[in-house]
């Protein structure tokens, strides 16, 4: 017999951004603003409209738009019981709410509300402790977008290497790397250049300059028993992107596996 879902969870966040609401509005509600600074989006822009998440190479989330309120409103339900391979059942819809308003000065709030419901498992708990903190770098990558490439669209390099020790010390051999880490530093990696726009936990975003044009995040996670991974992310916008990501995405993953983790 399966368990009624009736424990509520929510989550709450905001960042202001520069832009008018309608510049924010195609960011946060197209998939070609979505996959600028979040993940690769298709979004069906309706009432009713389909939406995919790509989160990994085998691994998606699907949701169904439930309010379309241009150039303020945006929500959506999203498969969380699919997204856990668990009973649906056991769990509700998650519901995802992005209000879009205007402040003085040509900035907005971007106000994103997640909702659900479960049956008050651990696992589900741990989930939604760990939600608040997944969605700060994508909030930080919103800000940069919109700061420096609105309306562009971007080409998305990604490349991991799971790496001995646990993720503070493989972050403290991914910082040694990229050297300064502090908020408007001048770094340079790999032929890259730019400037760090944030430093988080085990993670720093980069605007890059050069050889092309973008956003780079190096960061180091990794949970309980599973090993942990050294990344790069990168959401870059020029003509030569996509060259650039075909030919150095496996040198990326290269110099990964190369970092010299202390023991």
């Amino acid at each position: 017999m399966s368990t009624t879902p009736d424990v509520p969870y929510r989550l709450e966040l905001s960042v202001e951004v520069p832009g008018t609401p309608e510049q924010v509005w195609q960011a946060i509600a197209t998939a070609r603003g979505l996959s600028a600074w979040y993940l690769p989006t298709e979004l069906e822009e309706r009432v009713g409209g389909a939406v995919r998440f790509t989160i990994g190479a085998a691994m998606g989330a699907d949701a169904e738009v439930t309010g379309w309120e241009p150039p303020r409103r945006l929500a959506f339900d999203e498969d969380w019981a699919g997204l856990m391979g668990t009973d649906p059942e056991t769990l509700s819809p998650l519901t995802c709410e992005l209000v879009v308003e205007t402040r003085s000065g040509g900035t907005c709030v971007v106000r994103i509300t997640s909702s659900g419901f479960g049956t008050g498992a651990d696992w589900e708990q741990e989930w939604w402790d760990e939600l608040a903190p997944a969605w700060l770098p994508y909030l930080d990558n919103l800000r940069l977008y919109l700061t420096h490439f609105p309306g562009q669209q971007a080409t998305r390099l990604e490349a991991t290497a799971e790496l001995p020790g646990d993720p503070d010390t493989v972050w403290s051999a991914v910082r040694d790397a990229l050297g300064p880490v502090a908020e408007g530093a001048t770094v340079e990696l790999r032929g890259t250049s730019g400037t760090v726009a944030r430093v988080g936990e085990r993670q720093a975003l980069v605007r890059l300059t050069a050889p092309v044009p973008g956003m780079l995040t190096v960061f180091a996670d990794g949970h309980g028993d599973h090993p942990t991974t050294a990344g790069v992310r990168a959401y870059l916008f020029s003509a030569d992107a996509a060259e650039y990501v075909r030919r150095e995405e496996p040198a990326w993953r290269a110099w990964l596996q190369s970092l010299a983790v202390r023991a």
